[in-house]
This record gives structure tokens, C-alpha cells and sequence, in this order.
């Protein structure tokens, strides 16, 4: 008899074993059918929600009538219009972009994200939609500086915490410290530094605000750094139906016309 009520415990106990993984499998696949679906919901909805930070010109910023803009932002909007449906925008600090995509305040990032092998492993990214190497930018008249191996002992304007910091000290340069690129075009301009090694979009910014000041590109990685427009993983379908409305406003133009209003030029990735 004692024998026969354990055997009972033993089948209960088992069935809700059984139950509770049946429930998380269930779980599971209704997570994973729900990214599937991201693109239907998207066009069912006729809205396609993106975070960006709205503070990072010339990407995603406010202009003086204190209407979301840049680059990035443009660029989403065209990706929906071409998806059929409305962008909509939520504005997130950079610290939190990550975590409000991951509890689905939105639909995908554009905000410069760089595709990166850590991200890739829990993110889903668009085709790269811009890429940027990094430059040596030294003042116009400065003829001794030719190469990032000139700068060896010469003073670099560098944001002391950025990547391109730390190439400077790569190249053994003697760092002085700055906030932005704005601020290393002044020390070089005022012969305070001999050059900054910094980002291309950054100097093709500056130079699109300001033709005139005498800075100039001397020298350029040959590796460049890659950013897509970033999503939840398994979202399938509306990351197919991106990366389409991406190469269509490459190829006729659209991508071209964005580019050369905020940089001057074409920096559509090669």
C-alpha cells in the first residue's frame, strides 16, 4: 500500500514537471512567434516605433524650432515610408537604448549603433547604412604632417575617453584633452595642437557648418567602423523588409540626397 501511494506522488510530481516545461516550451515559442510576427503587427499597427537619443547631432538632434532631426532620423523616416507605415519616435538616453528595446518600447534603434560582434550575439542589425573610418585632421597649411606616424610626439586634441584616444596613443602622440571635435578644430585652427584623430563624419559635419575654417583630412584609416539599424533578435521578416527599403534608396538616390544635405557628400557604405 505505502508502495503504491509513492508510485502515486512520484506520477503527480512528474506531470507537473511534465506541465510546467510544456508551459515554458509554450512560453518560448509564443516569444519567438512574436518577433516572427514584428512585421505584421508593424503594418497592422501602421506605425514603426524607434528609439533614438534626439541629443546626438548630427545623427538625431533638435533644431532651433525643436523638431526631432539628422541624419539618422531621416533616414528611419524614409525606411518606414517605404515600409507603409508611420515613424514614430521615443526618445531614450544612449544608457538606457538598449534596455527599452529589449522590453519592447520599441520596434528597432537608429541611432549610429556600430555592429559589433558582442551586439550581433543579441541583436539582430539592418545592412550597414553608414560607415566611418577614422581620419587625421590637421590644419590647412600644415605641410609636415602627412601620416598618423607624423604625429609621433606632436600634440593631439582627443576626447580622452573616446576610441580614437586610444589610437592616438597608439601612434605615440602627446594627448590634450577635449569635449568634442568642435573644440579639437579650435586648438588646431589656433596652432594649440598639430591635428586630432577622430571620426570622418564628425570632420565632414564641422566642415559642412563651417566651409571656411582652415582644417583639412591628411591621412585615413583603411579599416571602417559599420553602424545598422538595430533590433530585437528572431525579428525576421521587418529586418528583411528594412534591409530591401535601404538598398532601394541606395539605388535610386534617395540614400545620396540625405547623405549630401547633412554631410556634404555621399557616405554610403562601399
Amino acid at each position: 500500500m505505502k508502495k503504491s501511494v509513492a508510485f502515486l506522488f512520484f506520477l503527480l510530481a512528474f506531470t507537473v514537471v511534465l506541465a510546467a516545461c510544456g508551459s515554458n516550451d509554450k512560453e518560448t515559442n509564443n516569444a519567438s512567434k512574436s518577433d516572427q510576427d514584428l512585421y505584421e503587427k508593424v503594418k497592422e499597427d501602421g506605425v514603426l516605433t524607434i528609439g533614438t537619443e534626439g541629443t546626438y547631432p548630427p545623427f538625431t538632434f533638435h533644431d532651433d524650432a525643436n523638431k526631432l532631426t539628422g541624419f539618422d532620423v531621416e533616414i528611419a523616416q524614409e525606411v518606414a515610408k517605404r515600409l507603409g507605415v508611420k515613424a514614430e519616435f521615443k526618445e531614450t538616453q544612449w544608457d538606457g537604448m538598449f534596455a527599452g528595446l529589449d522590453a519592447k518600447r520599441f520596434d528597432m534603434i537608429a541611432n549610429q549603433v556600430g555592429i559589433r560582434p558582442d551586439r550581433e550575439e543579441k541583436y539582430d542589425f539592418s545592412d550597414p547604412y553608414i560607415e566611418s573610418a577614422a581620419v587625421l585632421v590637421v590644419r590647412e597649411d600644415n605641410n609636415d604632417v602627412k601620416s598618423f606616424e607624423d604625429m609621433k610626439g606632436k600634440k593631439s586634441a582627443q576626447s580622452l575617453t573616446s576610441n580614437y584616444a586610444d589610437l592616438a596613443k597608439k601612434y605615440e602622440t602627446e594627448l590634450v584633452g577635449v569635449e568634442g571635435f568642435t573644440q579639437s578644430a579650435e586648438l588646431i585652427v589656433s596652432k594649440r595642437v598639430d591635428g586630432t584623430i577622430n571620426d570622418k563624419l564628425s570632420f565632414l559635419d564641422y566642415k559642412k557648418q563651417r566651409p571656411n575654417a582652415p582644417v583639412k583630412i591628411v591621412d585615413e584609416a583603411e579599416d571602417a567602423s559599420a553602424s545598422g539599424l538595430m533590433f530585437r533578435k528572431d525579428s525576421g521578416k521587418l529586418v528583411e523588409e528594412v534591409n530591401k527599403a535601404l538598398a532601394d534608396m541606395q539605388e535610386d538616390g534617395t540614400y545620396a540626397k540625405i547623405s549630401e544635405k547633412w554631410f556634404g557628400e555621399d557616405v554610403s557604405p562601399k
